[in-house]
């Protein structure tokens, strides 16, 4: 019999226990074991990156069978699905999660936003050295003290700058492991890879999804099926979030004109450009410059 599926979002994620949080979609807890244990197949709304420090889980991720024991670094990217979650009543791990609108606005370019994604799909429990356990730990005891702090004026992009100090120092982990990986990837998995490359290559000119699947020498319908059952994502979707983030970040950290990125990026005019920004962010160009 097939279960319904779940959604799991940070606002629920901000009532488990000890949980630390800001309203910008950013979740800190030390007891995951305080969450509703789900008896269905739960979609997560957020991306969630955990520490474990003493006993041990198991669940699935999109029917995957994941173990995860104290040094081990899990990794579950939106979107994926959680299912057949056990874990032994000494569990305990230092989480946090974050919506990826808010991991879009403290990455700096956007080869950051796909490197931590991709790594999750094919390696979603990673084994730390005892350095990577200090640093992960430091990094979270910071970040939960400076949430905490709200009457810091800088808060926010206090926080922001240590999320992205710490998202680098786990992409040395990244760097560590592909370095010692052996398992070749699936033809799909090597696809999606492909793609999310000329992606970061082209976004900037090229947004149909055919135009990549020529690249690539498979059918548009192809490209849409395996990045669609790899990601969770459709190939628009993800070419959506490449422009959507490059706009961002041209906004905030450029003195160029809002005509002058549009003509960067390639949109037929500023106007084009003002209403493809605001049905995907929910306000103007310049609104969102202002912050």
């Amino acid at each position: 019999m097939l279960k319904d599926i779940q959604d799991a979002s940070l606002e629920m994620a901000r009532t488990w226990g000890n949980a630390q949080y800001m309203d910008e979609g950013l979740v800190l807890t030390d007891r995951i074991t305080d969450a509703p244990i789900p008896h269905e197949p739960t979609r997560l709304g957020f991306i969630l990156m955990a520490l474990c420090k003493k006993g041990r889980a198991q669940y699935a991720i999109d029917t995957r069978e994941q173990t995860v024991h104290p040094g081990d670094l899990l990794f579950i990217s939106e979107r994926h699905i959680v299912d057949n979650y056990m874990a032994s009543p000494d569990f305990e791990c230092l989480c946090i999660m974050v919506s990826t609108q808010f991991y879009h606005s403290f990455v700096q370019n956007v080869k950051n936003v796909s490197s931590l994604l991709l790594f999750s799909m094919n390696n979603p429990v990673v084994r730390l050295t005892a350095r990577e356990i200090q640093v992960y730990g430091n990094y979270y005891q910071t970040i939960r003290e400076k949430i905490a702090d709200t009457n810091h004026h800088y808060r926010t992009d206090l926080v922001k700058s240590l999320l992205l100090a710490m998202f680098y120092d786990m992409s040395n982990v990244i760097w560590r492991v592909e370095q010692n990986r052996q398992k070749a990837p699936s033809r799909g998995e090597a696809i999606f890879a492909r793609f999310v490359g000329l992606l970061e290559q082209h976004f900037h000119t090229e947004r149909r999804v055919g135009w990549y699947a020529q690249q690539l020498c498979i059918t548009p319908k192809y490209l849409s099926e395996v990045v669609k059952q790899i990601s969770k994502r459709t190939p628009n979707e993800w070419i959506d979030n490449y422009v959507v983030l490059e706009l961002r970040v041209q906004l905030k950290n450029s003195t160029k004109s809002i005509k002058e990125i549009a003509k960067d990026l390639h949109f037929p005019n500023q106007s084009f450009l003002g209403k493809y920004f605001k049905e995907h962010v929910g306000i103007s160009p310049s609104e969102y410059r202002k912050g």
